[in-house]
């Protein structure tokens, strides 16, 4: 596997994955904004999207569990219909608190995924064939028109349903490889062609990249910062050089990963109950004590305004770990978003759920702060 010592083995991007990712090349770019407007920014994040299509049906228990191409739309239709909404006055009676209640949202920069993008490593069958989820994925989490696909750039992140599938032997690396290769090429600059959805910066080992939108520094660290699951190169060094290079002088960060610090996150093995769960002291079943403050560590110096984080599915939570707050809406395929907002040093976050066919949202809570 590639480490950082050494050279790297490059996978090449699959012709499928490029012939269904080409007709990007054709979507047009948004004109560069005025010094006033950089001021502003407003994004969308989501995660937990869970394309479960196998073939022409569905995984086993995906329709039970909600995984469907209709809640997907109707969550699509939601994100897309934000701009056109305003900031909610009051959220079940009580009032928000945010300096823009009743302002109109705008148009986002983009939506942000926050893993799990897939329900079982792109969708794969037991022989090295196309992954029908990852194609499901990138029908409808896509920069696009009309009602079935987000109307802005979308910026992927890759979750544990998406990595930890094994290929059948010799080819165990064929799933976790077909899924960061639609990362490379929707965000990697290359010397022979622009991705659609550029990243400023790049890491070719562990496929981390980072971008800025106007006075704000984002990062995508995939399933968590630090992680070396399944030959997994960490992005420590990277990210903290990238925080070096990017984000001085007090230049608000947020973070993307999959993992959180909720109780599902970090629960671990309850031996008397033979399960993992919020009050066990075994093993950790996602990611390890050390892995947290490891990431805590590099980020330590960096005014990191918010992590946003996915991985449970059904509680939105806005919620602190140190100094840190931490964002969490509910699954994509339950209708879940977190809408963000930096302007004039200050910054909201409202978590929601679509609720109807027609692009209906119920905003569940509400955060601000000083970015700095």
């Amino acid at each position: 596997m590639p480490d950082r010592s050494g050279s790297t083995t490059r996978f090449p991007i699959s012709r499928r994955v490029f012939m269904a990712g080409s007709g990007a090349f054709l979507l047009l770019r948004p004109s560069s904004a005025s010094r006033a407007a950089d001021e502003k920014v407003t994004f969308i994040f989501i995660a937990d999207v869970h394309a479960c299509r196998m073939g022409a049906g569905l995984s086993p228990n995906c329709q039970q569990e909600g995984k469907t191409d209709a809640n997907l739309l109707r969550h699509i239709r939601a994100l897309n219909d934000l701009e056109y909404k305003h900031w909610p006055e009051v959220i079940d009676g009580n009032p928000t608190g945010l300096a823009n209640a009743g302002k109109l949202i705008g148009r986002p920069r983009g939506v942000v995924v926050g893993g799990d993008m897939t329900d079982d490593g792109g969708g794969q069958t037991a022989e090295r064939d196309e992954g029908t989820q990852i194609l499901q994925f990138s029908h409808r989490y896509r920069e696009g028109t009309g009602p079935d696909m987000v109307h802005v750039p979308v910026y992927s992140g890759l979750g544990n349903h998406d990595l930890d599938q094994d290929g059948r032997p010799p080819d165990t690396e064929w799933y976790r490889d077909e899924l960061r290769d639609y990362v490379r090429f929707n965000h990697e600059n290359s010397v022979f062609f622009k991705p659609p959805v550029p990243a400023a910066n790049f890491d070719p080992l562990s496929d981390c990249y980072s971008w800025d939108w106007g006075p704000l520094h984002l990062v995508q660290l995939h399933r968590f910062g630090g992680d070396t699951r399944k030959g997994a190169v960490s992005a420590l060094p990277w990210l903290k050089q990238d925080l070096a290079t990017n984000a001085a002088n007090g230049k608000p960060v947020v973070l993307f990963q999959h993992y959180g610090w909720d109780p599902f996150s970090t629960e671990r093995w309850d031996p008397a109950k033979s399960t993992f769960d919020d009050t066990g002291h075994g093993k950790p079943h996602w990611w390890t004590q050390q892995e947290q403050q490891a990431l805590l560590d590099t980020i330590t110096g960096a005014n990191v305004i918010g992590i946003f984080h996915g991985h449970e599915h059904d509680t939105p939570m806005i919620y602190r770990t140190g100094n840190i707050d931490l964002f969490k809406p509910i699954a994509s395929f339950k209708g879940g978003f977190a809408l963000a907002e930096l302007e004039a040093k200050r910054f909201s976050v409202v978590l929601g759920q679509a609720f109807d066919e027609f692009g209906g949202v119920k905003f569940t809570n509400a955060f601000q702060k000083a970015s700095s």
